[in-house]
């Protein structure tokens, strides 16, 4: 069965989950992050808290994936600058959202938006924004996912934040792997997979993937957790001009 992140927020959110899933959801198999070590990496949190990950883009606007908004912006903060999922860092409300027109929760397609910040981001070695991937990602390509997701089920999010290095493969690989599913892996995903006990789970939606300090990928879905399948994540470079345009909205 495809298990989508989203179930995060009935855990975080809403206080209770409508499935049932023994699985840990985590970054599962990485390391702890060090000071700094990934400065554009923020938590986007729902009433005060952790729902999903994030990627400082510029002073106002944070990248994340769509199926993370789920409420009104007065709903929502984004904290900036720190490793310690409750302590220190910057907080910022959230002005105003942008999703992708044609995302579809149903299919999982398009899972991308923008959060629009009320003020200036201040930056320092904290604290800095990631580009765009424009280049296509071949495959075994070695990139780097960092986030907060949860340390165990039912629980709570790591209070540290975590990474770990994870390889991409081929696209046709990642749909044979999901030949369960009914949803197509499509030209605007990328997967990752390195071995068995090595991936993203929930927590981590909307987080950066990173490659040659270029973020590539954004957490958008998976099955179960680290238990042998790919990772799936909204391809950057395929919404580079979507991005453009909304950068400013």
């Amino acid at each position: 069965m495809k298990i989508f992140l989203i179930l995060l927020f009935f855990v975080e959110i809403l206080g209770f989950t409508p499935f049932q899933n023994p699985s840990d959801w985590k970054i599962i198999g990485g390391g702890f992050a060090t000071e700094g070590e990934f400065p554009y990496q923020i938590s986007f949190r729902i009433n005060g808290k952790h729902g999903c990950g994030g990627s400082i883009l510029n002073a106002n606007t944070v990248l994340t994936a769509a199926h993370c908004i789920i409420t009104t912006p007065e709903s929502m903060q984004v904290v900036t600058g720190t490793n310690l999922i409750s302590e220190n860092g910057d907080v910022y409300d959230v002005r105003s959202f942008t999703k992708h027109e044609n995302y579809d929760a149903n299919k999982f397609i398009n899972d991308i938006a923008l959060l629009h910040i009320s003020s200036n981001i201040k930056y320092s070695d904290l604290v800095q924004p990631i580009a765009v991937g424009i280049d296509e990602i071949g495959v075994n390509v070695e990139c780097v996912l960092s986030g907060w997701g949860l340390t165990s089920y039912p629980g709570s999010v790591s209070t540290f934040l975590r990474y770990i290095r994870l390889k991409t493969i081929s696209n046709k690989v990642c749909a044979e792997k999901h030949a369960s599913s009914k949803y197509p892996i499509t030209d605007d995903e990328i997967c990752t997979y390195t071995r068995k006990g090595e991936g993203f789970c929930q927590g981590d939606s909307g987080g950066p993937l990173v490659f040659n300090q270029q973020q590539i990928g954004i957490v958008s879905w998976g099955k179960a957790c680290a238990i042998g399948f790919p990772d799936v994540f909204t391809r950057v470079s395929a919404y580079y001009d979507w991005i453009t345009e909304n950068l400013h909205n």
